[in-house]
C-alpha cells in the first residue's frame, strides 16, 4: 500500500522529521498565546483506551468478591479509569477472570472472549485461574485460563488483595499505553489472514509476554492508606 506524503504550505515535508523546525513552530505559537500539546495519534489514542479499559461483569467464586471490593468506595477503582463494566462482551475490553473455570464453564468462557472487540485484554485473578489452585488436580477444573484464551496480566493470591488487584489493572494500562494502534489493532484483514483464525494483535506482533504481579510495592500500598484515611 502506497502512503501519500502530507502537503502542508507552512511546513515542509522534511521538517516533519526536523525535531528542531517542529520546536521552533511550538515556540511561536506559545508567543502567541496559544496552548499546544505535541506527540503522536498512536499515543492520543493509546492514553484514551488506557484510562478508559471497560470490563466484563465475570466471577465464578471468591475471588470475584475482592473484583466487587475494588469496584466499592474503600478502593474506588474508577480512579483510573475502570468504573464501567459491562454485562455484554461486545461492549467490554477486558475479561477479569476472577475465580474458578470449570471444564463445564470453559466454553461459554472462551464464546464469552470470541464475542468481545479487538483489542481485548485478560487478567488472571487468583491461584484458580492462574493455575487451578487447590483443585488443580481435580478432574473438573481448567489448570489455568492460559489453556484457552491468551492472559496479559497474573494477578496471584487466594484470594488477592485488592491492592494487588489494583496494581495489576494498573499495569495492563502501562502495557496498553505502549501499543501500536495503526497497523496494529486497526490493520485490515487479508483472505489468508481470516483463514488464520487469529487476531490482528497476534499477527502483527505474535505471542505477547504476560505481566505476572509478584509483588505490590510498599509505597503503592501506603499512598492508598493515606487516601483512605484523608477521605474519612
Amino acid at each position: 500500500m502506497e502512503v501519500k506524503k502530507p502537503h502542508i504550505k507552512s511546513v515542509p515535508y522534511e521538517e516533519f522529521k526536523d525535531n528542531e523546525s517542529l520546536e521552533k513552530l511550538v515556540e511561536e505559537l506559545h508567543e502567541g498565546g496559544v496552548n499546544v500539546v505535541t506527540g503522536s495519534l498512536d499515543q492520543l489514542i493509546n492514553w484514551g483506551r488506557s484510562n478508559s479499559l471497560w470490563s466484563l461483569t465475570f466471577a465464578t467464586s471468591c475471588c470475584g468478591i475482592e473484583f466487587m471490593a475494588v469496584g466499592c468506595a474503600r478502593y474506588d477503582f474508577s480512579r483510573f479509569g475502570f468504573e464501567v463494566t459491562r454485562n455484554s462482551p461486545r461492549q467490554a475490553d477486558l475479561i477479569m477472570c476472577a475465580g474458578t473455570i470449570t471444564h463445564k464453564m470453559a466454553p461459554a468462557f472462551k464464546r464469552l472472549y470470541d464475542q468481545m472487540a479487538e483489542p481485548k485484554y485478560v487478567i488472571a485473578v487468583g491461584g484458580c485461574a492462574i493455575s487451578g489452585g487447590p483443585f488443580k488436580s481435580s478432574y473438573h477444573v481448567v489448570n489455568g485460563i492460559e489453556e484457552i484464551v491468551p492472559v496479559d496480566v497474573f494477578v496471584p493470591g487466594c484470594p488477592p488483595r485488592p491492592e494487588a488487584i489494583l496494581y495489576g489493572m494498573m499495569q495492563l494500562q502501562r502495557k496498553v499505553k505502549v501499543e501500536k494502534f495503526f497497523g496494529g489493532a486497526n490493520h485490515k484483514q487479508n483472505a489468508e489472514e481470516r483463514e488464520m483464525g487469529v487476531s490482528n494483535e497476534a499477527i502483527m506482533y505474535g505471542k505477547k509476554e504476560p505481566i505476572v504481579v509478584t509483588d505490590v510495592p510498599a509505597d503503592f500500598v501506603e499512598n492508598l492508606k493515606k487516601e483512605q484515611e484523608e477521605a474519612k
